[in-house]
């Protein structure tokens, strides 16, 4: 194998032509990518929050992790408008950082949407189980199916991709407006989203007339309560994956996230405050696998519930399959840069979508989920999965939100005279702004148990790919766009 000037392996003729993808998506596509790639933690997840924080509590951390969003999305699309490569994050800190930087911060983000889509299945398959009373022990041939059909439709082609994921994602925003609607003639705020109090041993309790404090476990709860916040909003972040399938990505891609951003926050206000404010209550839909159809169940009864619940499934499949779609391109990006296997990169010779890396990325999300279902059992392996590995998906996002923010105020130091198509409003502040929150929001990860079990997960995952990069894959680097842009800004290795 042999190297140009800068280090780089040097690859067949056909190396790129393998590995091509095609032009699709418009300013709608990209917004329906973002949205729906964060919609199913509008239907499950953010309510384990409130056993943390209460209602309150809670509340503001939504607030809190919502301005940690603003801040990043600002970032992202600067940068994404400037850098409108594939790699995504990745791109932006090799650019900023080096090879290391970029890998490391490319790994991050791997553990998010490896184990974004592991948490999505499982939830869904919860849903579908609560709809056609399935026995727990079925719930693995809900995720194998799951798996199968939408990444069979990702591979299928990109056009396809993105119309599915227009159509689910309006189907998941109009099932959500059918709730909030009928749930605002019956809220009780007071009755049901109060009721959770504190025990004389500091444990919180139901109470059953409701009407306890707003923050019943202080400001600490509300920081406790900052990693369930976070599944509001995370997966925004995943636009700059499409650059490269985007028709216009220096006008289009920070016009779609910032318009996926207002409608999430807009949501996400709307289901913290009606979702908890209906029977069976704050305090029971702590622990609820399927929050949404627990508020169908008080708005529109039993019987009428489970034909809403199986509607309301397309929100989190509409997740699933857009996150689906930045794990392929994720690992994608980075393999064809050599970070990761090369063979993870070749696309479909007819569809030009990466099936492989697609594939690849499914195979070991389930191989973890049925690791863990076997390992724990199955009465504590659906808790388990969806909670340790939330968490793990969790800390990844944390971590490659520091290092996003790193990136933007690199870049804004070392090139400032780099091409910026479009400029963040809230400039060098909005990154410090996300570092910050992030910084926090990781803490309180590590001071919760459960969640510092999935951190120590996330650690492994590191040490892996580490070892790796070190021993193969920085000697296997190859010259793709990313890197060719990096080099054009220093005309050296960084």
């Amino acid at each position: 194998m042999t190297a140009d000037r800068h280090g780089y392996s040097t690859v067949p003729a056909d190396y790129f032509r393998r590995r091509g993808l095609r032009r699709y998506a418009g300013v709608a596509s990209l917004w329906a990518l973002g949205v729906g790639a964060v919609i199913s933690g509008h239907y499950s997840g953010w309510n384990l929050g409130l056993m943390a924080g209460g209602w309150g509590g809670l509340a503001l951390a939504a607030l809190v992790i919502a301005a940690m969003y603003l801040g990043l999305v600002f970032c992202i699309a600067e940068m994404g408008a400037a850098l409108p490569h594939t790699g995504g994050a990745y791109s932006f800190a090799r650019a900023a950082m080096g090879p290391w930087g970029g890998f490391v911060t490319g790994l991050c983000e791997n553990v998010e949407y490896v184990l974004t889509p592991a948490v999505v299945v499982s939830f869904l398959a919860t849903y579908l189980a609560a709809v056609f009373d399935t026995p727990a022990a079925w719930l693995p041939a809900y995720w194998v199916a799951g798996y199968a059909v939408f990444v069979g439709l990702n591979v299928w082609g990109v056009e396809l991709s993105f119309r599915v994921t227009v159509v689910v994602t309006l189907a998941a925003l109009a099932c959500l407006a059918v709730f909030w609607i009928s749930a605002l003639p019956v809220a009780d705020f007071r009755r049901y989203a109060l009721d959770i109090g504190v025990a004389p041993d500091g444990h919180p309790v139901a109470l059953p007339q409701g009407g306890g404090p707003l923050l019943p476990f202080g400001l600490h709860g509300a920081l406790g309560a900052l990693p369930f916040a976070v599944w509001l909003f995370l997966a925004i972040e995943q636009l700059p994956l499409a650059a490269e399938e985007s028709m216009d990505p220096a006008r289009d891609m920070p016009r779609g996230i910032i318009a996926g951003l207002a409608t999430l926050i807009v949501s996400a206000g709307l289901i913290l405050w009606l979702n908890p404010s209906v029977a069976p209550g704050a305090f029971a839909l702590a622990t609820s696998g399927e929050p949404l159809l627990d508020g169908f169940r008080a708005t529109f009864g039993e019987h009428l519930a489970r034909t809403l619940a199986l509607i309301a499934c397309v929100g989190l499949v509409a997740s699933f399959h857009t996150i689906l779609f930045a794990k392929g391109r994720q690992i994608y990006s980075l393999s064809r840069a050599g970070y990761f296997p090369r063979f993870l990169s070749v696309t479909h010779p007819r569809h030009k979508t990466p099936h492989v890396a697609l594939a690849a990325g499914s195979l070991l999300a389930l191989a973890i989920m049925f690791a863990l279902w076997f390992g724990m059992g199955a009465d504590r392996g659906v808790a388990v999965i969806q909670g340790m590995l939330l968490n793990m998906a969790v800390a990844g996002a944390m971590l490659s939100y520091l290092l996003q923010a790193v990136s933007f105020i690199v870049l804004r130091r070392r090139f400032p005279d780099l091409a910026r198509p479009y400029r963040s409003p809230l400039g060098i502040v909005g990154a410090v702004l996300t570092l910050a929150i992030a910084v926090v929001t990781l803490a309180y990860q590590l001071l919760d148990p459960v969640f510092a079990a999935g951190v120590l997960g996330v650690g492994a995952w590191f040490a892996l790919g580490i070892l790796w990069f070190a021993l193969r894959g920085r000697h296997r680097l190859v010259l793709a766009p990313e890197e060719a842009f990096a080099l054009a800004q220093t005309d050296r290795p960084l």
